[in-house]
């Protein structure tokens, strides 16, 4: 197990000898408010896009279900008539950047969540490290109404006229401290008069969401066409940020028989990863799917069966209509 994997499951656990992280996290906050103060003072400066910028991000490090809440959130305003383009840092990829994300690119390239997005969504998308040159690439190749930035809510060198945090009820904020003795990005503070978007079935918010399965399917077309049954024993392959929001997705759907293999976020897979003393299938979430797929063809001799779980947020109707009348205050039109 890795030092990553170690500390994730003691914040899951809240383990104790955390507090022995406590003054490396008194460096992180004094860095992080010097940071953000150099902002706020003009001393580093700050870009202001020609167009509305709406963030979407969490608080906390690992996954919340912000790329099914901004999939869902593209696709209707797609379906509106919006035309939206998206940003994103493409975490662990090569670049060069700043790069378009297309339906080619490689997780290699541009990052899996990217990958993901324009897959499911087809927007345009520009990925890198300095968020400036992927909105200016955007423009220059789109006419865009709206940018959507996936993630960098802490990148204060961005200007942002709308900010939604992605709060996951499941997980919570664990021991409520900051990296690393926890694992918040922000003080809870942070949430206080933001747009909170409350994911979990027990939220009392108006501003809530879900994540909803749908029948799995085999991600290589190689194999004969057969029907999934949930009573089967699976190899549970999963590199995300909360592994175990898998773990009950699948219980929900009645799978229980599965064995746990998990890497960390973003994890660049081996082959070696997939292979196991039996013929069981694997069972995978759609953000490792895109990154198995190229190593499978890479290994056309590789024949175990890959299941790939498909979700997508559910949002209340008091999201849509938070986000129809911010948008609408910024100056963008609805069909």
């Amino acid at each position: 197990m890795s030092l990553a994997q170690i500390i994730q499951d003691a914040w899951n656990r809240q383990a104790k000898w955390l507090v022995l992280l406590r003054p490396l996290s008194w460096l992180y906050c004094a860095g992080s408010k010097l940071n953000k103060s150099l902002f706020d003072t003009k001393l580093k400066s700050v870009y202001r896009a020609p167009l509305p910028v709406l963030v979407i991000g969490n608080i906390t490090v690992g996954g919340s279900g912000k790329t099914p809440l901004l999939i869902r959130l593209v696709n209707y305003l797609q379906l509106k008539g919006v035309r939206v383009g998206v940003i994103s840092r493409g975490y662990g990829a090569e670049g060069p950047f700043p790069a378009l994300v297309t339906q080619t690119s490689t997780p290699e390239q541009v990052g899996d969540e990217p990958c993901l997005i324009v897959q499911s969504t087809h927007v345009p998308m520009a990925v890198g490290p300095n968020r400036q040159a992927s909105i200016e690439l955007l423009i220059k190749h789109h006419q865009l109404d709206l940018i959507i930035s996936d993630d960098g809510l802490q990148h204060w060198a961005l200007a942002r006229d709308l900010e939604w945090i992605v709060l996951d009820l499941n997980r919570g904020l664990g021991n409520e401290k900051l990296l690393p003795e926890g694992f918040l990005r922000e003080s809870k503070q942070r949430l206080v008069g933001a747009t909170v978007i409350e994911h979990g079935h027990a939220s009392k918010s108006p501003l809530n969401m879900f994540l909803q399965p749908s029948e799995p399917y085999l991600m290589s077309p190689t194999h004969d066409v057969s029907l999934f049954n949930p009573h089967e024993s699976f190899y549970a392959v999963v590199g995300i940020g909360f592994p175990q929001r898998f773990y009950t997705t699948l219980e929900s759907m009645g799978i229980h028989d599965f064995q746990c293999h998990e890497f960390p976020d973003h994890h660049d897979y081996q082959l070696a990863d997939l292979e196991f003393d039996d013929r069981h299938a694997i069972i995978t979430t759609e953000k490792d799917a895109v990154k198995l797929l190229p190593l499978l063809k890479q290994h056309p001799e590789f024949s175990r069966k890959i299941w790939v779980v498909p979700v997508e947020a559910v949002l209340s109707d008091a999201c849509y209509t938070l986000l129809e009348e911010q948008l609408t205050t910024l100056g963008i039109r609805f069909s």
